[in-house]
C-alpha cells in the first residue's frame, strides 16, 4: 500500500526514527540528479541532514533548495520532498553533526574523537526539510 500525506503517521515516524541511511537528492546545474547516501535525523516535523561545505549537494542546494530524502528498507520506503532551510551558523551546524554522529556511532568517545579530528575542523552546513510532502510504500 502506498501513502501520500502532508504529515507523518505514527507508523511512518517510527520507521524514520529507526537508524537507517537516507538517500538525498538534489539537482545539478545541468538538470541531472545528484544522489548522496547520508546520515539523517528526524527532529520533530523536520528531517535534518548535515554536510561539509564544498560538496556537490551544498553547491546544488545553494542554487536550488529543492530536495528529496528517501529512507528505505527493502521495498518499504518513505520519501519526503520539499525545500530546505539552510543553516551556516557553525555553533548550530556543529551541534547538529554531533547529534547525527551520536545517532550513528552510538559511542560518546567515538563522537568526541570525530568532532575533534574531523567534523570540528570543517565548515559544516545543516539542512532542515519540513515534512510537508510525504510518499511512502509498504505501510
Amino acid at each position: 500500500m502506498s501513502v501520500r500525506a502532508t504529515a507523518l503517521s505514527a507508523e511512518l515516524r517510527r520507521f524514520l526514527e529507526a537508524k537507517r541511511f537516507a538517500v538525498v537528492g538534489s539537482k545539478n546545474p545541468d538538470g541531472s540528479p545528484h544522489l548522496a547516501v547520508m546520515w539523517y535525523l528526524l527532529d520533530g516535523d523536520e528531517i535534518v541532514v548535515n554536510s561539509a561545505e564544498g560538496r556537490i549537494k551544498d553547491r546544488n542546494l545553494a542554487l536550488d533548495p529543492r530536495i528529496s530524502v528517501m529512507v528505505a528498507d527493502g521495498y518499504t520506503f518513505v520519501r519526503v520532498d520539499g525545500r530546505v532551510r539552510i543553516e551556516h551558523d557553525q555553533a548550530i551546524a556543529h551541534a547538529d553533526i554531533r547529534r547525527l554522529a551520536l545517532r550513528y556511532y552510538e559511542d560518546q568517545g567515538k563522537v568526541d574523537e570525530a568532532m575533534r579530528d574531523n567534523f570540528g575542523k570543517q565548515h559544516r552546513i545543516s539542512y532542515y526539510l519540513p515534512i510537508q510532502r510525504v510518499y511512502a510504500q509498504g505501510f
